[in-house]
């Protein structure tokens, strides 16, 4: 296990927009936080966890994270979800995530073909996970949710469960919000933590995510 003081990074693809924000909310958890650029390969490897975060990757061209698999990047990111070091997905990120099969299923276009950007209800279905265990399974949490593309489907998969909505607002199968791997170390979901990470946004509750991986290090 990486030593506590460990560097978060933050991979950044063209049209991602969510980075400044994953870096405010990374630091204030009590982490070092450095920006990694989707050419960078061979960089992702001095760090102990990986983020990446939300926004547009390649303007959805294809499908929503598609054109992001194939960045040098990726190749790193999978070595690293191989070694079982912690890695998130928020949003854009899930998405990509599942287009690189680091995660299984997919992400469609919500029920109702429209952009939604809302705050939702969660509910902790999984707390052994990284980013997760320092909630209590069962608890409610509120984010903000802002994409077209949030409807997670699987069909021969078997995801592992790590938050469910309350009230469904995309059409999700099983009304699934984020998933993690079978080992647990990685973890994806459309809402977003870092939008909800400062109480003048209107929610802390984003703070449990990454507050929880300083605690797992720890434990």
């Amino acid at each position: 296990m990486p030593s506590a003081n460990f560097k978060v990074g933050i991979i950044i693809f063209p049209g991602t927009n969510c980075n400044i924000e994953t870096k405010k909310a990374v630091e204030r958890a009590g982490f070092e936080a450095e920006y990694i650029w989707y050419e960078e390969k061979g960089k992702v490897k001095k760090f102990g966890a990986v983020i990446i975060p939300g926004g547009f990757s390649y303007g959805d061209y294809l499908r929503a994270g598609k054109m992001a698999v194939f960045s040098p990047v990726m190749e790193d990111v999978i070595e690293m979800s191989k070694k079982g070091n912690p890695i998130l997905g928020i949003c854009n990120g899930f998405q990509i995530l599942c287009e690189s099969k680091i995660l299984p299923g997919t992400l469609l276009m919500n029920i109702g073909t429209k952009f939604i950007c809302r705050w939702v209800e969660l509910e902790v279905v999984d707390n052994q996970t990284p980013f997760t265990c320092s909630m209590q399974k069962g608890e409610r949490i509120k984010m903000p949710i802002a994409h077209r593309f949030g409807n997670y489907f699987y069909e021969n998969e078997n995801p592992n469960i790590v938050f469910r909505y309350v009230n469904n607002p995309n059409g999700s199968k099983d009304s699934i919000a984020g998933i993690s791997n079978a080992k647990k170390n990685i973890v994806g979901l459309m809402p977003h933590p870092e939008r909800a990470s400062f109480k003048f946004l209107g929610s802390e509750d984003g703070m449990k995510i990454f507050k929880s991986l300083k605690k797992w290090l720890k434990e």
